[in-house]
């Protein structure tokens, strides 16, 4: 088999140049370097084959001479104990792959570093001569040059509607109104696109728009997780990210306040606020679980999301042992996490009768108006307590006939209560169980007082003492934050095992990449600042690959969140590397990097598919068309509300209920200490923007489909396309709601049919539909009027979804009718997708 292909590799005349980081090292990366690679532990045969050192030792590798290098010996042995891979690892070289190999070794065998641990380097743009694409901005240059290289032509604008909504959607998430749809068509200034651009990157939604990846990558939630998965404040960082971003923080302030922030010189409350990113974790509060265990989980997750988030490396499995294809050590990954190791935590969650499960430490916030109602529960309890002055007497005879009774009745048998009351007797006078004393007259104020006749005064004075204590408890803003105390020694741990601590190790980086400065502390405030070295390769390209994801659905590097050995090389390196460059040096401003994107020739191409880009660049990785992707359900949700007229456009503040399926949390309800029923919301809060929906990690909200689980990082979106998301879509109340809100518009625009039906199919297209759609739809609501008009109880019945009542004024079979109208237009491709 070798001969055959070196004849033919002969026959075939000089081969084009091979690049050792495009052609050959995913081929040995896949195949080779998990056996023969960077863990030092399980390498075999003292082989290794990711480094140059290794790949030119004793003959492993001989450059341009494929017949005297080992490593083609083996691949193309056809011995079972010679040949490599071997076969019980699964994993064989196809015979273009090992000529691949072949022809490089030939070649020269040149060897490159991983493309993206070399800092970025700003390239120049390349001449591109007449071109398709509109050079707006050097990143047209980048992609005209290499459509043409492909063969290529870029596609031709998108056309006014289409790209406003487009741009609308992609930097606030929400669709352009029927006015600023008409003013940008009127417009015929050669900036009017840029005005649209500027005045978008203004809005306060721009801030809501960008927070929802962030939050992902953040695993950020409104509860703990686990059993009795109990609330938290961490909505009050989420408030400060959108703060951050409308006002366009610089991404390396934003970056090092939220993973040092109290550590920064004098800090300020928000600063402290911006730590909350670290301490968004999952925190288990289960009886059996052991503190310290869960203290190293929490660890783990820090690291791995801090790597994740800014580096764009998988760094979990060095926990357990050097990483098997990227250069990080099991030190590099036990260095990383003393930074984080300081904190004064338990691993546990808060405990007693609250639904509040948050864990030290912890910031508290007495904003104006939880003061105010505090003093409000207060004098309410001091004026029943000054008209019954004798009320403490009286609860503690009443508690103790209660205890004498139970103890009684239960002698000499025991139970939990005559278990306490022993126990609060037995204590010694100088060291009281307060502990079993706190249970024992919690149980009787809360269910055995109620229940006993008369004592009404004293009834109300345990029951405003309670509102105010719980109040107290549940209401005092107490968001979970980073702090330092002393620092606590850091091991390896063998295996990840935090019972089996081996050599002690330091607050470092990685070593592969560029060294910490002898001036930045070792601590979080230094980890923070090094990511932004000038010559740190990852932070810059990794950030500016998710804004490409986020306008194009697909990064520059596909798997945005690796940017390791294992990932792609980039078909737009050289524009990745540009944009990394350019966002570094305009000061990490993300409002400069969005703007110069969506302002782009390439952004703003149509997203028509010809049978040309399906045959050379079915994926659009070229980008010789706009991207064309399913809105995810957040935006979805967000799209019905506002074209329906019922968005409520507040932004910060507590997280709200909007409707979900009928007992969503009962699963929940495993004590009788926490009601774990969902409180739906009320009026303005149902309509509120998906951003502020609580999320509970345990059961999350039914209606947002495919969004990140908020357990783990995320920061690649998952967007598929099921029959089962129509159940939301067609169903939901709030889509049906916002059906119904888009029928009312629609009849109060216009008493004519087409007219209305232009105005629906605007508010949710932003699109004139053409005379042929537009008799379609009129099909359609022809004939659900003559269902409604054959059958009005069920205009009356689909009419009641909803808190909403629905207007008056207009006869029920013709809001049904233009309701369910309304409702298909809402589940149209051309509404569902981002175009």
């Amino acid at each position: 088999m070798a001969s055959v292909i070196l004849l033919c590799a002969g026959m075939a005349g000089a081969a084009p140049a091979l690049s050792y980081n495009r052609d050959i090292r995913p081929i040995l990366s896949e195949n080779c370097f998990y056996c023969h690679g960077q863990d030092g532990n399980k390498r075999k045969a003292d082989l290794q084959l990711n480094t140059l050192e290794g790949q030119r030792a004793d003959g492993i590798i001989v450059p341009g001479k494929p017949k005297e290098s080992l490593l083609l010996d083996h691949i193309l042995s056809t011995d079972p104990d010679e040949v490599m891979p071997p076969p019980d690892s699964n994993r064989t070289l196809s015979q273009d792959q090992k000529e691949m190999i072949r022809q490089w070794i030939e070649q020269g065998a040149n060897y490159e570093s991983h493309w993206s641990f070399d800092a970025p380097e700003r390239p120049v743009p390349p001449e591109t001569g007449k071109t398709a694409l509109p050079v707006r901005n050097p990143i047209d240059r980048f992609v005209a040059a290499k459509l043409a290289s492909h063969g290529l032509s870029a596609s031709p604008e998108a056309d006014k509607p289409t790209l406003l909504r487009r741009v609308t959607l992609d930097l606030t998430g929400l669709p352009p109104s029927t006015e600023e749809i008409d003013a940008f068509t009127a417009d015929t200034s050669p900036d009017a696109y840029e005005k649209v651009v500027d005045r978008l990157l203004a809005s306060p939604h721009y801030g809501e728009r960008m927070a929802l990846p962030w939050l992902d990558a953040a695993r950020y939630a409104d509860s703990n997780g686990f059993q009795q998965d109990g609330d938290t404040h961490q909505w009050i960082w989420r408030d400060w990210v959108v703060r951050a971003l409308n006002a366009d923080m610089p991404f390396d302030q934003f970056s090092i306040e939220q993973l040092a922030g109290d550590l920064l010189p004098d800090a300020t409350q928000d600063q402290k606020i911006a730590t909350a990113f670290n301490r968004n974790h999952l925190i288990n509060g289960e009886g059996g679980a052991i503190a310290e265990e869960q203290r190293n989980v929490i660890l783990f997750d820090r690291v791995d999301v801090t790597s994740t988030t800014w580096l764009g490396l998988t760094v979990a499995c060095a926990q357990c042992h050097d990483h098997k294809y990227d250069p990080i050590t099991q030190r590099d990954y036990y260095s990383l996490m003393a930074a984080f190791n300081n904190v004064p935590e338990t691993g546990g969650a808060g405990s007693g009768p609250s639904r509040i499960r948050s864990a030290a430490p912890l910031l508290e916030l007495k904003t104006p108006e939880y003061e105010a109602q505090l003093a409000e529960l207060k004098e309410k309890t001091r004026t029943l307590m000054v008209a019954t002055p004798d009320w403490e007497k009286r609860r503690d005879t009443l508690q103790q006939e209660w205890e004498d009774r139970l103890m009684a009745e239960n002698a000499p048998a025991e139970n939990t209560w005559t278990t306490l009351i022993k126990a609060v007797k037995d204590a010694p006078p100088e060291k009281p169980n307060n502990y079993a004393k706190g249970r024992l007259a919690r149980e009787f104020e809360n269910a055995r007082l109620p229940k006993l006749p008369g004592n009404d005064d004293l009834k109300a004075i345990i029951s405003a003492k309670g509102a105010e204590d719980k109040f107290s408890r549940e209401e005092l803003l107490k968001v979970m934050v980073m702090a330092e105390t002393k620092p606590r020694d850091t091991h390896i741990l063998d295996r990840g095992d935090y019972l089996s601590p081996q050599e002690k190790v330091g607050i470092g980086t990685p070593a592969f990449l560029p060294p910490m400065p002898e001036d930045l502390p070792r601590n979080r405030l230094g980890i923070a600042r090094w990511l932004f070295l000038p010559e740190h390769p990852l932070t810059a390209r990794v950030q500016v690959n998710r804004m490409w994801q986020l306008f194009f659905g697909t990064g520059l590097v596909k798997t945005s969140e690796d940017l390791g050995v294992q990932s792609e090389v980039p078909e737009h390196q050289e524009l990745l590397d540009w944009l990394a460059v350019e966002f570094r040096e305009s000061g990490w401003k993300m409002k400069h990097m969005h703007r110069l994107i969506v302002t782009s020739g390439t952004y703003r191409q149509s997203s028509r598919v010809t049978p040309v880009h399906l045959e050379k660049d079915p994926d659009n990785r070229l980008m010789a068309r706009a991207s064309r992707f399913r809105l995810p359900s957040m935006l979805l949700r967000d799209l019905a509300l506002s074209a329906g007229g019922l968005l409520d456009g507040r932004l910060e503040g507590k997280p709200v209920y909007p409707y979900q399926p009928e007992g969503i949390w009962d699963t929940l309800a495993i004590t009788k200490e926490r009601d774990f029923s969902y409180p739906q919301s009320s009026g303005a809060d149902l309509h509120r923007r998906s951003l502020y929906t609580f999320w509970r990690r345990t059961v999350a909200p039914a209606n947002m489909f495919d969004s990140a689980s908020r357990q783990i990082c995320s920061v690649k979106p998952s967007l598929t396309n099921t029959p089962l998301h129509a159940l939301t879509t067609l169903n939901d109340p709030t889509w049906v709601e916002a059906a119904r809100g888009l029928a009312t518009r629609a009849i109060r625009h216009s008493p004519d049919a087409d007219a209305r039906l232009t105005h629906v199919m605007r508010l949710v297209t932003a699109r004139t539909p053409p005379a042929s759609q537009t008799a379609l739809l009129r099909r359609m609501m022809e004939n659900q009027r003559t269902h409604f008009t054959a059958d009005p109880a069920s205009a009356k019945a689909f009419l009641a979804n909803g808190a909403t009542p629905p207007p008056a004024d207009i006869d029920p079979v013709e809001l049904a009718t233009w309701s369910s109208t309304a409702l298909g237009i809402l589940n149209l491709d051309p509404a569902l997708t981002r175009e």
